[in-house]
């Protein structure tokens, strides 16, 4: 894509990834983008680079501004390799001693990842760069979402580089919040699901530091998807919103079957919980991918989880999504466990023990059925669904 000045002197020449289906057990059917960002001062700075495999496009986008040859200096907000991939070869056809500006973790990954090839000057929280006209000041956002990663904000024009932080895995030829509208905002609320949700109590104390340091922003330009010009507290709020983890009147039921018997008892369970007061999304994992799931689990007050029994133990489906969902540590969540099975039955007090060690309140022990469940068995998961309902204070 032609490079796009973003704000004076400032240029976005980041690469569109359209193929990309999977990122680290992540689906993204709409591809996603690897932002990169050209300021064009006294001296000129590349803020970021992108995937190994996209370093040629890079260099020609920047080629369409400036020679790359004349860039000053690099900084790297963060050090995994869907941004720092290409950043030996960007280097080396600049310039082998460029300094690449980085957080004090990122000094220490970086060498991990590029031992000897890159002329490292790291940063301190707070620390200011002048590059003219325009001031660069580096703010350190360690584990948002890796040791490493810091923020740049460019004052003078009030640009926020978020790296990793307010993006989306979302590739498409708009560029800008007020281009695409509210259509970014499930994709950005996917991407905090599944990237950032564990660690939403940093989440909140650095928007607390951003207040506190008065910074005002304009632009934000995240690393992943578009970049946000008109309303940038649209994200910054939902961010607070999603990190507060404040559920709503809203349940999920996650299940798979291999003789459609649990998926029964889902349906009854989801309709119990309908008619309990809440909105329900029933999900099986026969179509739903798992990253889809977590972002429905992000503002759910109940989760049940349903699984027949197979091998004394779950079916493979739910046992990835509950290996999953922990790791990502969602709260404020009642959760329950359902089942069929044939003979030993085991699967729902395993959902429960998973659930109970995440953090999950389970105030009520699950149905579990054998074989197929009839109409008593169904009318057993309708009362079941409409108890979580009423332990959430839900009322249509």
């Amino acid at each position: 894509m032609k490079p796009i000045e973003i704000a004076k002197g400032i240029y976005d020449v980041g690469v569109q990834d359209w193929n990309i289906s999977d990122f680290h057990g992540y689906s993204t059917p709409f591809g996603t983008s690897y932002n990169a960002f050209l300021i064009v001062d006294e001296k000129i700075a590349l803020i970021d680079t992108v995937k190994a495999e996209f370093t040629d496009e890079l260099m020609a986008n920047i080629a369409r501004v400036v020679d790359p040859k004349k860039i000053d200096l690099v900084v790297s907000n963060h050090t995994e390799m869907d941004h720092s991939g290409s950043l030996p070869k960007v280097v080396h056809r600049i310039g082998d001693k460029t300094p690449v500006f980085c957080s004090k973790m990122g000094e220490k990954n970086l060498s991990r990842h590029f031992p000897g090839r890159l002329n490292l000057r790291p940063v301190a929280s707070g620390e200011e760069l002048s590059l003219g006209r325009n001031t660069i000041t580096f703010l350190e956002t360690r584990m948002l979402h890796w040791p490493d990663s810091m923020f740049s904000y460019l004052k003078e024009q009030r640009v926020l580089f978020s790296s990793d932080a307010f993006g989306q895995h979302y590739s498409g030829f708009e560029k800008y919040d007020d281009v695409i509208g509210d259509e970014i905002m499930p994709h950005a609320k996917k991407y905090f699901a599944n990237i950032l949700l564990l660690y939403a109590p940093l989440i909140l104390k650095l928007i607390d530091k951003v207040a506190e340091m008065g910074l005002a922003i304009d632009m934000i330009c995240p690393d992943h998807g578009i970049l946000w010009r008109r309303d940038p507290k649209k994200i910054t709020d939902a961010y607070a919103r999603w990190s507060r983890q404040e559920p709503a009147a809203k349940a999920v039921v996650v299940y798979d079957s291999m003789w459609h018997s649990t998926e029964k008892m889902a349906d009854a369970l989801a309709a119990g919980l309908y008619d309990g007061g809440m909105a329900v999304r029933p999900m099986s994992l026969k179509k739903w991918h798992r990253s889809d799931v977590m972002t429905e689990v992000l503002d759910a007050a109940v989760v049940a989880v349903g699984s027949p029994t197979l091998n004394n133990g779950l079916f493979p489906t739910v046992a990835d999504f509950l290996t999953y969902m922990k790791g990502l540590k969602p709260q404020n969540k009642i959760g329950a466990g359902f089942g069929s099975y044939g003979w030993s039955g085991e699967s729902v007090a395993q959902i429960a023990e998973i659930l109970e060690s995440a953090g999950f309140a389970l105030p009520e022990k699950g149905p579990k059925i054998q074989y197929v469940p009839e109409a008593e068995a169904l009318l057993q998961c309708f009362e079941f669904g409409r108890k979580l309902a009423k332990r959430t204070g839900a009322n249509r």
